[in-house]
């Protein structure tokens, strides 16, 4: 028999004690040639040499109005990394941005209150993880407009966090406001939001469903672009493998492409779906702190450019 959902305790969003604050997020630095000249004097051998042709390659793609997109687990944005991805998304950077559904969840909370991600292991004991009543509903609510709407979530979404305390620095508002596809890929039961009465599994399957038809359309302009799937071991490297088998199938392409993987350690989806099988093994993969690798890279092609006569 079903559990009566309407029964569950819930509480306040901004009642919960969080382990990430908004106040302990990095500060973007402006762009600087120096940043460039480090990187090139970095020796030419495994992880360094790797990250070089990684910067080159995206500042190629960029440069020549071919698509830069990126794949991020929700590990992407509990770092304080959403400002740059923004950033890079207003510069012209980053065409194409997609995420699962914790990712949109933790985008939704940083944009609301500056603060994100729950202890887990306490709220577990008495059965209130994961039951922030603000964030369960505002996640329904974004799934049927989105199935009213015939849209996908990604867009449903970011356009409610329009007008949030921190919007400026959400990646779902930011792909409204700039017009950049950021799709949500949702596996139904592995996010908090599913736990809640509100959410109609029609709706965020119709949504979802719309979202990854759309990145499969988005793919079709990825031919000499770059692909960058950053902190997501299973479902992001599978929903990117079968969006571009679409792509494929319906236009032949595309087929030339740089792929890379950034993460803190190496898995077997991301190296098999991103890397290996759609590039022929050409793909960069990289092992390190998103905290780390991704402002290095917004710098270095930044200086990059700088570098230009």
């Amino acid at each position: 028999m079903n559990p009566d959902l309407s029964k569950l305790k819930r509480y306040p969003l901004a009642e919960r004690q969080n382990l990430v604050d908004r106040s302990r997020f990095g500060t973007l630095l402006p762009p600087d040639l120096a940043y460039w000249r480090m990187i090139e004097a970095w020796p030419d051998f495994l992880g360094a040499r790797a990250f070089r042709e990684l910067v080159e390659g995206v500042y190629r793609a960029w440069q020549g109005g071919a698509l830069v997109g990126m794949s991020i687990g929700a590990h992407v944005l509990k770092v304080g990394l959403g400002p740059t991805l923004v950033d890079l998304m207003e510069r012209g950077i980053l065409k194409a941005l997609a995420m699962h559904g914790a990712g949109a969840i933790h985008d939704y909370e940083l944009a609301a209150t500056g603060k994100t991600s729950e202890d887990v292991k306490t709220s577990l004991e008495d059965g209130s993880f994961g039951m922030a009543e603000d964030t369960g509903r505002a996640f329904a609510s974004a799934c049927r407009e989105a199935h009213q709407r015939g849209e996908g979530l990604g867009q449903a979404f970011g356009r409610q966090l329009q007008g949030l305390p921190y919007a400026k620095e959400s990646v779902l508002a930011a792909g409204v406001r700039l017009n950049i596809p950021v799709t949500v890929h949702v596996a139904i039961g592995a996010d908090i939001v599913h736990m809640h009465p509100e959410l109609d599994g029609a709706a965020l399957g119709a949504a979802t469903l719309e979202d990854f038809r759309r990145l499969a359309g988005t793919l079709a302009g990825l031919e000499n672009g770059a692909w960058l799937n950053v902190g997501s071991a299973v479902i992001l490297p599978e929903v990117f493998l079968k969006a571009l088998t679409i792509s494929r199938n319906l236009h032949g392409g595309p087929r030339h492409f740089l792929a890379a993987n950034l993460d803190m350690i190496r898995h077997y989806r991301p190296k098999v779906n991103v890397l290996d099988r759609p590039t022929g093994g050409k793909g960069l993969d990289l092992a390190g702190h998103h905290e780390m690798m991704l402002p290095m890279l917004r710098l270095g092609v930044l200086g990059r450019a700088l570098a230009e006569p």
